[in-house]
């Protein structure tokens, strides 16, 4: 069992360029109903990220009730969401939900 204390959530709401105002809409609609933090859109993949990609950063005890609005109104957005504990690669690849298809992130930042 894993007893490590979960600080945050992070979402990131992955795009195509051609995407990027359905993802701005989905972001704002999360941040009007729940106390989130959204980061800069990304056009290019940006650390572990395939492709752009939005943060949204959830408190934990929102999370559930985030999940599930993400869950119904993600629009056919991939949603790739893990823990926060600070093991960077532990969070990335073993404390994560995807909301749609999975996509391969890139692990060797992590070293």
């Amino acid at each position: 069992m894993n007893d490590s204390p979960i600080r945050d959530f992070h979402a990131h709401i992955y795009y195509d360029p051609e995407d990027v105002e359905r993802a701005k809409q989905l972001a704002a609609a999360v941040q009007a109903r729940f106390p989130v933090a959204v980061g800069h859109f990304h056009l290019r993949p940006v650390g572990p990220h395939p492709r752009g990609s939005v943060q949204l950063t959830v408190p934990t005890p929102s999370f559930g009730d985030v999940a599930q609005f993400l869950a119904l109104n993600r629009e056919g957005l991939t949603i790739f969401a893990h823990a926060e504990t600070g093991n960077d690669l532990a969070d990335h690849t073993q404390h994560v939900i995807w909301f749609g298809e999975s996509e391969e992130l890139d692990l060797s930042i992590f070293g």
